[in-house]
């Protein structure tokens, strides 16, 4: 029986860091010791460790790590739903450009090498203005700047099993094109997908914030680590430790799906190593 990798410490850490990271911002209400959005101004950038202020407060006299709390939600939520989006955009077009033909194979892939030819943080930054400003404009523009890279990971392990034998013999068997699919071809692509789509977290975390920060993306006073950023730059010089917790939480989040991403990663071995790297 294959051993589970989630008894293997480079797997089972950085998951369970990942697991208590979603817990805390689902739990926000609970967690948080102050109303985010409520502030007193003659308590403005408090330091941490003030009383009743564990990590200060900032320009509104707002309690941080209240702030930071909430401020998980949306950011995994521009994290975490562009990649399962782009996950299942992107895995149907790589089965079905693996799959469909000669013809349909190079029309579906020299589109997404439009896509691809882009930076995505300017792809991002492109599809976000094009929208109002929002969680929702993050959410499509991370998933159209992720869902080409997963359709390539997609494509290339359908186009690794479509002349197996296991297939010929389904196929002379009577089973339809959905039926082949469904059970000769997500089961063996499905892995590879998803321990490729863990290591996009990370990057789509950090992708949020930025939209966030440069005024595209959640809004103030929605508590947002990528805009708690931007509202903290103008105190950067006078009380920098306030002004740098947010972007703390972005690193750590990044680091933890990241590594969640490489382990799964050494995890499937030679597969793994077929990966392209994750998003420009």
């Amino acid at each position: 029986m294959a051993r589970s990798p989630f008894r293997d410490p480079a797997v089972a850490v950085p998951a369970a860091l990942a697991l208590l990271v979603v817990l805390v911002a689902a739990a926000a209400p609970l967690l948080a010791p102050y109303d985010p959005a409520a502030g007193r101004l003659q308590d403005r950038l408090l330091d941490p460790g003030a009383p009743g202020h564990l990590l200060g407060t900032d320009g509104q006299g707002r309690d941080l790590l209240s702030r930071l709390i909430w401020a998980g939600r949306a950011s995994l939520t521009g994290g975490l739903v562009p990649v399962a989006a782009a996950t299942a955009a992107g895995t149907l077009i790589g089965i079905t450009a693996g799959l469909g033909g000669r013809v349909l194979e190079q029309a579906l892939l020299r589109a997404l090498d439009v896509l691809y030819a882009f930076p995505g943080v300017l792809l991002a930054i492109a599809v976000a203005t094009l929208l109002r400003p929002g969680l929702g404009a993050t959410v499509l523009a991370l998933s159209v700047v992720l869902t080409p890279a997963v359709a390539r990971v997609a494509f290339t392990e359908v186009r690794r099993i479509r002349t197996a034998e296991y297939l010929e013999a389904a196929r002379v068997s009577g089973a339809g094109p959905l039926a082949l699919v469904l059970r000769q071809v997500v089961p063996v692509v499905a892995p590879v997908v998803l321990v490729y789509a863990s290591s996009l977290v990370g990057i789509a975390v950090a992708y949020a914030a930025g939209l966030a920060f440069l005024g595209l993306g959640v809004a103030p006073p929605t508590p947002e680590w990528g805009a708690m950023l931007d509202e903290l730059r103008p105190a950067l010089f006078t009380h920098p430790w306030p002004a740098v917790l947010p972007g703390l939480a972005v690193l750590a989040v990044s680091v933890v799906f990241t590594t969640l991403g490489e382990g799964l990663r050494q995890r499937i071995g030679d597969r793994g190593a077929l990966l392209p790297e994750a998003v420009r």
